[in-house]
Formats: structure tokens, sequence, C-alpha cells
């Protein structure tokens, strides 16, 4: 009942100053809208820049041939360190923190269908490749299984992009294309993906070969690169120690010598990525609830004046015996409901908003990490959670105000 009578008197005064409390509902809404876009949208880079990464290398380590910057046991300083095949079978063997192990070879190469050409880099891989790099295949068709790699078959997995060049819109599994020279069944399609870190290239614009087949053709000793999946991404700093210690113990250099063989670890990448999109994340949030804060002091200036022109209803309330807490109550209720009916509102809108934006098609550049922002759950509690401390903070100090009033005086305020 007393909820009911604290709503109706709510509603009166709305009545009665309809533009003072549209310009302030206004204003939480702003707040509000601004606070969940800047969220939403440094949530959505943030989550972008990660799918980037991780599209360019899923939780693993790149390991590339070096040059000892150290003298070890005698042997001087300067001498290659060229990795080959067999590395990949002594690591998989000797490491159990490891879960896959693919070495990699690649060249430049020219590709001929009918009178269409395109010239792009192939790799030969290993099967587990797929699942290192997210090479999923789209349209049908496959990626390279073991039976391909024993048997050296002449199979090849392309890009979207290539694949359009040579092929137009039309999928072309089952088709042929040459390669150098070399005829090569089409397999499998790559689907275009975004990537924030590539080598020779984006992966949607590239060939791929079993390692055996590629070998074969042109008789590649050493390779381009190892690339290793820890079983545990937490174990990375382990496996890279590992790494290190054997290839040393079989090359003979320092295992303290990082120019011997050269690592890139994308999983510790990945940590340094997610650590500075949350400080991102952090500054857009402070400056989306400075926004909402400056709605808040103008709730207060408003529950003031609200207070003051109720002077005399106060004082009656006092002396028929209200108590101190009902007078609090009333004052901080109404600007709660002020806070949280702007800040549905702008939710709302912010909502709207990003829906619209998700219905816009992808784009490249920079659309493509701005143009799909997330309002995810924690984005919304951040914003309900500040429209609550700031709806109670706005009338705690005028409802106490109020509840300080004298009756008597009060009574006299004209």
């Amino acid at each position: 009942m007393q909820l009911f009578m604290l709503l109706k008197e709510f509603i009166d005064d709305i009545r009665k100053h309809k533009t003072r409390a549209f310009l302030t509902t206004i204003a939480i809404t702003w707040g509000t809208l601004a606070i969940i876009l800047l969220m939403s949208f440094g949530s959505g880079l943030s989550f972008r820049m990660r799918e980037g990464m991780l599209n360019a290398g899923d939780r693993i380590i790149r390991i590339y041939s070096g040059q000892t910057t150290k003298k070890w046991q005698g042997l001087p300083v300067g001498r290659r360190i060229l990795l080959t095949e067999e590395d990949a079978h002594i690591l998989q063997q000797s490491i159990p923190m490891i879960q896959s192990v693919n070495p990699g070879i690649g060249r430049f190469i020219r590709l001929r269908n009918g009178d269409r050409t395109a010239s792009t880099y192939m790799e030969g891989v290993y099967p587990v490749f797929e699942e290192m790099r997210r090479t999923y295949h789209a349209r049908g068709g496959r990626f390279l299984n073991e039976k391909d790699l024993v048997e050296r078959k002449r199979v090849v997995f392309l890009g979207s992009v290539v694949a359009n060049e040579l092929f137009g819109k039309n999928a072309p599994i089952g088709e042929t294309v040459f390669i150098d020279g070399l005829p090569f069944k089409i397999i499998g399609v790559m689907p275009k993906k975004m990537q924030t870190a590539m080598n020779q290239g984006p992966d949607d614009r590239r060939a791929i070969i079993p390692f055996s087949t590629f070998k074969s053709i042109y008789g590649n000793r050493y390779l381009n690169e190892l690339i290793v999946k820890p079983a545990q991404p937490l174990e990375s700093p382990k496996v890279i120690s590992e790494v290190r210690r054997i290839l040393a113990r079989k090359y003979q250099f320092d295992p303290s010598d990082e120019h011997a063989i050269r690592i890139w670890d994308f999983i510790e990448a990945e940590k340094i990525g997610a650590r500075v999109f949350k400080g991102i994340n952090i500054f857009l949030a402070v400056i989306g609830a400075m926004t909402l804060v400056i709605a808040g002091v103008g709730v207060a200036n408003i529950m003031y004046v609200v207070v003051k022109e109720r002077t005399q209803e106060i004082g009656i309330k006092r002396a028929i015996g209200a108590k101190r807490r009902h007078i609090i109550f009333q004052f901080i209720f109404e600007s709660l409901l002020i806070s949280l009916v702007g800040g549905g509102l702008g939710l709302l809108i912010a909502s709207a908003i990003i829906q619209l934006m998700w219905s816009i098609p992808a784009q490249d550049g920079a659309m493509q990490f701005l143009g799909r922002p997330l309002m995810s759950d924690s984005v919304v509690l951040v914003a309900i959670s500040l429209l609550t401390l700031i709806g109670l903070l706005a009338g705690l100090f005028p409802a106490r105000k109020a509840a300080s009033i004298d009756p008597v005086e009060a009574l006299r305020y004209e």
C-alpha cells in the first residue's frame, strides 16, 4: 500500500513537471546508452582481435631455423641450425606435454585452370595442420587425411580467394587444377577468415598439399617451420624449454641461445593481447561511467529542487507522525525509479543499435573489428549496478536533507 502511494506521488509530480522529468530521464538514458555502447564495442573489438589471432594459430608454438650466437663446447658462433622432418617425430615422442607436431615446408607457386591463372604460397603439411591453423573446409569437401600423406596423393586444399580466382563462385570440389604444370585434384575449399597475424599472406589465399607430396616434387630437405600444439596451453613455457633442450642436444648449441632456433609463442601473444584489451575495456567503461555520473548529478540536483518544493508537504507528514526513514525512503525510491526508467530506455536503444550493426553484412578493413559489438551479461550487469548506485546516491543526500527538516519550520515555509 505504501509503495502504491509513493508511486502515485511520483506520477503526480511527473505530470506537474513534464519537461523536468523528460530531461532528467533523457540524461540517464544517454548515460546508459553511452556506457553500454562503449563497453559493447570494446568487448566486440577484443573478441574479434582474439579470434583473428587464433585463426592464425590456435594456441600453437611456431619454431623456425636460426643461427647460433653463443659458443658451445668448442663449436664456433654463427652456425646455421636447420630443422628437418625428423625433429617433428623426436619432439612428439620426447615431450608428453605436446598434443601434436606439424613439420611445414612451402614455396610460391603458380596455379592454372584453363586460361585462368593465380599465384600464391603453397604449404606441405600433415593433417593435424587443420586444427592448428583453423583451416576448416566450406562448400563441401574435406581437408587432407593420413591416406593422402602416406600415398603421396596429388590433392590440394585451396583458400576461397584463390578458388574464386580460378573457378569463380562455383564450388570446385573434385575439379583439377595445375600447380607448376602438375595436375592436382581439389578436395576442399577454406572459407574466408579474419586474421590479425599471417605468414606469407592470409590462409584463405593459399594452397595446401600433403607434406610427402610436396617433398617428393620439390625435394625440400629442410623445414620452413615446426608447429607445436601443447596439450595444455598453460604448459607452453615448459614445452618451449623442453623443445630448446632437446634440439640443443641434437644440434649441439647452448639451450639458452634464443637465436639458434627462433620461437613464436601464440599462447603468450594471446595472453598479452587479452591484458591489453582488458585495459581498453576498463578505459571505455570509465568514460561511459563518467557520462552516467554526470547524469546522476543532474538527478541529484532535481531531487534537491523537489525537496524544496515539497517542504510544506514534508512538514505535514512529519507533524502527523511520519518517521525520518519514511521520508528518506520516499526520495530514494523516486530517484531510483528515474534512474531505472532512463536506464531501461538506454538499454533498449543500445540493444537496437547493436542488432542493427549485426544486420549489416560483414566488411573488410576496420569495420570487421568495430562492426560487431557484443552486449554480454557482464556489460549489462555493470550498467545496472552503476544505475542502481547512482540512483541511490542521487536520492540519498536530498532525502537526508528532507528528513532533517524541522516540522514547525516546514509548515511556515512558503
